[in-house]
């Protein structure tokens, strides 16, 4: 039984490594990596403030991970991908106009501030 298991994970791993892989496989692929490098950006941006940060470079990594999936998930008419995907991006994108609304109040701020003083 564990032999027969052994070889149709062999044949499992097998097929969709090397038989189906092709040039969207990839992309697919590297549309996760860089999707995934925004946890690495997150984390390292905490490290560094000793406190859980999320910085703007999460939020485009995340668009830009987010929009290549939505390509891979149209490209293999995958609607679990895409439905996701749409939903996620548009999350992104409110979240980076968030983030520019606060700096611009920051900025008039600053601005009254110093007109002030």
């Amino acid at each position: 039984m564990l032999m027969r298991l052994s070889h149709d994970l062999g044949l499992y791993f097998y097929d969709i490594v090397v038989a189906r892989f092709d040039l969207w496989a990839a992309f697919g692929v590297v549309a996760q990596l860089v999707f995934g490098a925004r946890f690495l950006v997150q984390w390292i941006a905490s490290e560094k403030a000793e406190r859980s940060v999320v910085p703007v470079g999460f939020w485009f990594l995340s668009i830009a991970g987010g929009l290549m999936t939505l390509v891979y998930g149209f490209a293999r008419r995958d609607i679990v991908i895409i439905l996701g995907q749409v939903l996620s991006i548009f999350i992104y994108v409110r979240n980076l106009m968030l983030i520019a609304k606060e700096a611009k109040s920051r900025r008039a701020q600053a601005a009254i501030e110093g007109m002030e003083g």
